[in-house]
């Protein structure tokens, strides 16, 4: 795919140079909206206001909405009046929304001052919503019948109304605008009679979000239910919009990526890599070093204290790093599957005693392997293979028992830690790799100098 876009936007360039606007329009007017604005993305910023002016109406619009803020921005900058309006014309008012969230004061008010009263208002409202809530991604363009209607009138209103909303599989019932059922237009083409009226055909056990919901238990009902559509209503049930599906996978998508980011150990990102400035990178990753750095002290401070011990028994030292990296490895395992499964909803902080158990029974079958190839390894390559005389079965014992000890702590911290998180209402990803590492790395170096201490130094 990646190819394919170099070849066309080569070919774009080349036809440009010739001034052969008829066929770039040709060749555009073939193409997927979401693969134009891809193309657009690699072109020169100067090409793009006139290979946008070269695209029919309908087709501009939906690539607009695909395309980078920055770039929406660079167009909206070079439009006119109505040139803007036409755009905002065709698109549909959650895209609108979308749009403006990203722009500068400067030119939201442009775009609002050009868009129709119905479309400002619809803007206004949906913007007064919290965000990352159902209603900042709703739109409230959707199909609304009356319970009274015929099948046959019920169709006829969908012809005449449905070419200016999202989507007309899905139309919702209402009563004074209070959700009451829906009925897809599947039923209503294949309703035995005309006459016959849509509350005898529609379904009434209406699955609905509020309008405050999470947009992330949004997201998962689509995945649940496998919806077109979602209806949002308010706090007395009355339809206000609705939450299509690629509004849904959108969230989901910014949602693992922030996920991945807080993960990685960065402050998340609303630019994508490549148009990420140097300073932009750094910014979101500089607070998370310096932190992780900072609580990597403790760590040093630890082993400055045991110092006289590793001295006197100067073979702990060579296990140090394997025992540090093991811990913080199970940690991570265990944050990780723990944090999928809080994500997903498949679990909550009442199931907290149940992880728990079940994390301690497979660190101690991890334990005790890792242990027992530990110490293998530790006889046969550190004491005979290498000859090193100073590691004896009391110190593979040592490190074998640390090794066992520190995978059931790292396992047991990172699965509590996430669902803590979640609890007082912090993302769990927080608690992921680079944080539980550096607790569990200061706590096997504890316990590695505790039974050293018993074991040895006494």
């Amino acid at each position: 795919m990646a190819d394919h876009t170099v070849t066309v936007e080569s070919t774009l360039e080349a036809l440009l140079v010739e001034k052969k606007y008829s066929t770039i329009r040709d060749i555009l007017s073939t193409m997927n909206p979401a693969d134009i604005a891809s193309v657009f993305d690699g072109l020169e910023e100067s090409r793009l206001p006139l290979l946008f002016r070269l695209l029919p109406k309908e087709l501009a619009a939906e690539t607009f909405v695909e395309m980078e803020p920055d770039a929406q921005e660079l167009l909206i900058r070079g439009f006119s009046d109505s040139e803007l309006r036409e755009v905002l014309d065709e698109l549909y008012v959650d895209d609108a929304v979308d749009i403006v969230e990203e722009m500068p004061a400067n030119v939201v008010r442009r775009i609002l001052s050009q868009a129709d009263p119905d479309m400002r208002k619809d803007i206004n409202e949906i913007l007064r919503y919290p965000e990352n809530s159902a209603g900042s991604i709703m739109t409230t363009e959707y199909v609304s019948l009356r319970p009274g209607m015929t099948v046959e009138e019920a169709i006829l209103r969908i012809r005449r109304t449905g070419v200016d909303k999202e989507t007309i599989y899905t139309c919702y019932v209402t009563k004074n605008r209070t959700l009451i059922g829906l009925v897809s237009v599947k039923d209503l083409l294949l309703a035995q009679d005309d006459d016959e009226t849509v509350d005898k055909i529609m379904e009434t056990n209406v699955i609905s979000v509020h309008t405050h919901t999470d947009q992330e238990e949004v997201a998962r009902m689509f995945s649940k239910y496998n919806f077109l559509a979602l209806p949002v209503v308010d706090t007395e049930n009355r339809m206000v919009g609705i939450v299509t599906f690629d509004d849904a996978m959108d969230v989901m998508e910014d949602e693992a990526t922030e996920d991945m980011e807080i993960m990685g150990g960065m402050t998340p990102s609303d630019k994508t890599y490549l148009r990420s400035s140097t300073f932009d990178l750094f910014k979101h990753r500089i607070p998370w070093l310096m932190l992780l750095m900072v609580s990597a002290t403790f760590t040093g401070l630890i082993i400055t204290h045991f110092e006289s011990a590793l001295a006197a028994q100067v073979a702990l030292t060579a296990f140090i790093p394997m025992l540090m990296d093991t811990g913080g490895n199970s940690g991570s395992q265990s944050s990780v599957t723990v944090i999928r499964s809080l994500s997903l909803g498949e679990i909550e902080f009442s199931d907290l005693p149940r992880v728990v158990w079940k994390e301690i029974r497979t660190a101690v079958l991890c334990g005790i392997s890792l242990a027992a190839a530990c110490f293998a390894k530790i006889m046969l390559v550190d004491r005979l293979m290498l000859g090193n005389e100073d590691v004896t079965c009391l110190v593979a014992l040592v490190v074998c028992a640390t090794m066992a000890l520190t995978v059931l702590v790292a396992k047991v911290i990172g699965c509590v830690l996430p669902m803590l998180a979640k609890k007082v209402g912090f993302d769990p990803a927080v608690m992921a790799s680079p944080f539980i590492t550096t607790i569990v790395d200061a706590l096997s170096l504890l316990i590695y100098f505790g039974i050293a201490s018993v074991l040895l130094l006494n």
